[in-house]
């Protein structure tokens, strides 16, 4: 679908938050273990709401604070086996680009809707690509070699990629910033539940302890949220009321 100037403006830049976002994290990734920079990243789901709050000037439930800090908890159980070493540099890149992430959530939710999700998704998808050549650059690009390294790659592009924005961009039409941010530290559960189905590990307390503290607040989140706006849509406005008394 064909986007306005202003629209195509918003996916560019948005297309640019996500490709920085992710740089942070693999630059992070290099300078800390996986299970602090999967923590780490997982707190977009905190800086949302607190961003929501002072940039839009919106209010955030109390129910919904209480699902951020659930889904926090379930984070942290499902990713931290001890805190290791102190905060360094790669803790605080990857910390950066959980606020990046933050930020691109929130404009998502903004100003996405229906009937643009497929437009939008698509600009982001070259700017993402055009943003990650140019960073590469530097260091030199090596195409990779073997059916199951390029298997990878159009995986990634594809599944990973361009259907996981395009799914991003199409929910965010219908949720608010932050009920989606809950809603995506699904990840990390998903990623345990494969991890034990198909990589041959262990089931442990600490995953299910995890998995469901991450649930719990999806469940919360969504609960709450669809019951207020039930509410909102059956209760008409006060100005309305008092111009029909």
């Amino acid at each position: 679908l064909a986007l306005s100037k202003r629209e195509l403006k918003v996916a560019i830049s948005l297309g640019i938050l996500y490709a920085v976002a992710q740089i942070l994290q693999t630059v992070g990734l290099e300078h800390t273990e996986a299970s602090r920079s999967g923590f780490i990243t997982g707190t977009y789901v905190v800086l949302t709401p607190i961003f929501t709050a002072v940039l839009l000037r919106e209010r955030i439930p109390r129910s919904t604070w209480v699902a951020v800090l659930m889904a926090t908890a379930g984070l942290a159980t499902l990713s931290l086996n001890g805190f290791g070493a102190g905060f360094g540099f790669g803790e605080g890149v990857t910390l950066l680009s959980a606020a990046v992430y933050a930020l691109h959530i929130i404009g998502l939710g903004r100003y996405s809707s229906p009937t643009t999700a497929a437009g939008l998704s698509a600009v982001q998808m070259v700017v993402i690509a055009a943003v990650s050549l140019v960073a590469a650059t530097p260091g030199g690009i090596e195409l990779p070699t073997g059916r199951g390294a390029w298997a990878s790659v159009l995986y990634m592009a594809l599944i990973a990629g361009a259907v996981a924005i395009w799914a991003q961009t199409w929910a965010q039409s219908h949720l608010t910033a932050t009920r989606a941010a809950i809603v995506m530290t699904l990840e990390p559960v998903f990623a345990a539940g494969f991890a034990v189905a198909l990589g041959g590990e262990s089931l442990t307390s600490r995953m299910l302890l995890g998995g469901a503290m991450v649930l719990a607040a999806m469940y919360t989140v969504e609960l709450i949220g669809r019951r207020a706006d039930a509410t909102a849509e059956q209760d008409p406005p006060s100005e309305l009321l008092h111009h029909e008394v």
